[in-house]
């Protein structure tokens, strides 16, 4: 994209390997994160945490822990994190100073009472939905600005009614059927995920694959099966390369195998 230049300096001026004075204190403020995790097979999800103001607590410069309340029971990123711990989390200031703050790091789940043994300090908040079931617990690797220019500035309202619902199972407060989709359970039937293929398996079809395209590249570079009165590779059990388009390359997965 021609921004290695920008990048370049963005890297040296900006991006740090641990959280300094200015950071820790953005943190410390912050009402809500975004947290992005994948499994051991990259395949990602992106969440959303809130809590009172300083949930995500910073533990020193180079660590950071929050606690995970009650859910709707998927664990769908502490699941992620036991298979890989790399996370991304991203704060968004949209109140205040309209800036961003990226930390990605390595997590590791840790039980309340192991936490609470090593940092006493920690509070132990009194409302049922927001008790910690366990906590996570991130290494920061790269900490770094996510730019003013496109965040909109936004304006909290006085909370209504009871407040936040935390922790509850009441359908409607957690938002009903908003998108429809339970509405449309009966007909759709139960979600089944994609199966992942095995890693070896995979790697055998991949090397396999690669293995037929490559004979097939050094056959074109030898001038079989150029259609110039060569035969089909009778005999050899090859396959016939007549009226093949140019050999270009053998890193596209075949479609037809």
């Amino acid at each position: 994209m021609g921004t290695t230049e920008r990048a370049d300096r963005f890297y040296a001026d900006q991006v740090l390997d641990r959280l300094n004075s200015r950071m820790r204190e953005f943190v410390n403020r912050q009402e809500m994160f975004f947290l992005a995790t994948a499994d051991r097979h990259g395949a990602c999800d992106n969440t959303f945490r809130a809590g009172p103001p300083g949930f995500l607590h910073v533990l020193d410069d180079e660590t950071l822990a929050y606690p995970e309340y009650r859910g709707n029971g998927v664990h769908a990123s502490l699941g992620n994190i036991e298979e890989n711990p790399q996370v991304g989390i991203l704060m968004v200031d949209f109140l205040q100073d309209r800036i961003g703050l990226h930390v990605n790091g390595r997590a590791r789940s840790v039980a309340d009472d192991a936490m609470r043994r090593a940092h006493p300090w920690l509070p132990a908040d009194q409302v049922p939905g927001r008790r910690a079931l366990v906590w996570v617990v991130i290494t920061v690797e790269e900490a770094y600005i996510h730019c003013a220019k496109h965040i909109p500035h936004l304006q909290k309202v006085p909370a209504r009614g009871h407040g936040r619902p935390w922790g509850t199972d009441d359908f409607k407060r957690k938002g009903g059927d908003f998108f429809g989709a339970a509405s449309e359970a009966p007909e759709r039937g139960p979600f089944l995920p994609p199966p992942r293929p095995d890693a070896d398996a995979d790697a055998a079809t991949w090397r396999a694959e690669a293995e037929r395209v490559l004979a097939r590249a050094e056959r074109h570079s030898l001038g079989e099966g150029g259609g110039k009165g060569s035969g089909n590779g009778s005999g050899s059990g090859a396959e016939s390369t007549a009226g093949a388009p140019p050999f270009s390359g053998w890193f596209r997965r075949s479609t037809s195998v």
